[in-house]
């Protein structure tokens, strides 16, 4: 049963991951004709392209894309419904409907808190080590232009060291905390 448990969690955190990437990849202006736009469209348009026919048009928030977000929403909620009828199935408990309505959103919500501070990590891991490996590749311009408007309130407060930015490390800290506080 872990093994089902594994694989739903993986699925879960990949779909929501590309559907909230998607989002703030729109959110920031950035094309997606090109990588990773293609792959987060190709991996999300299944249920994005129908919300957009269901949604009122022009719904957002702001910048953001109202029918990524809302495909993101509906994965987590799926996935909140199925890992709470795994577990129930497991341990074989016989759970009220009450209960189980207020499982599911709060298994929800944790996945997507759990995806938007891994996600923000692993985007910032990633920009760490381009920044000191390879800044000039293509794929540092993408995570630039993700990673750095979160960076910018960290870098006025904390200085250079030895010409080295430290803002990174302190915001993946910053998110490991928060992760800790989710989980």
């Amino acid at each position: 049963m872990q093994i089902v448990f594994s694989i739903l969690d993986l699925l879960a955190f990949a779909l929501i991951g590309c559907a909230l990437l998607r989002a703030w990849m729109i959110a920031s202006g950035m094309t997606l004709v090109v990588q990773p736009g293609r792959f987060v469209v190709a991996v999300t348009d299944w249920l994005v392209q129908p919300i957009r026919r269901i949604l009122p048009r022009g719904l957002s928030l702001g910048r953001w894309d109202g029918a990524c977000l809302v495909a993101a929403i509906l994965l987590a909620l799926a996935y909140g419904g199925f890992w709470t009828a795994m577990v129930m199935q497991a341990t074989g408990a016989a759970v009220s409907t009450n209960v189980m309505l207020l499982a599911v959103p709060v298994a929800a919500f944790k996945m997507l808190a759990r995806v938007v501070l891994q996600g923000l990590f692993y985007l910032l891991l990633m920009y760490a080590v381009l920044s000191w490996v390879q800044p000039q590749s293509p794929a540092m311009g993408f995570l630039a232009r993700l990673i750095q408007p979160l960076l910018t309130p960290f870098q006025r407060v904390i200085p250079r060291i030895g010409g080295i930015d430290l803002s990174a490390l302190v915001l993946m800290m910053a998110l490991q905390i928060m992760l800790g506080l989710v989980a």
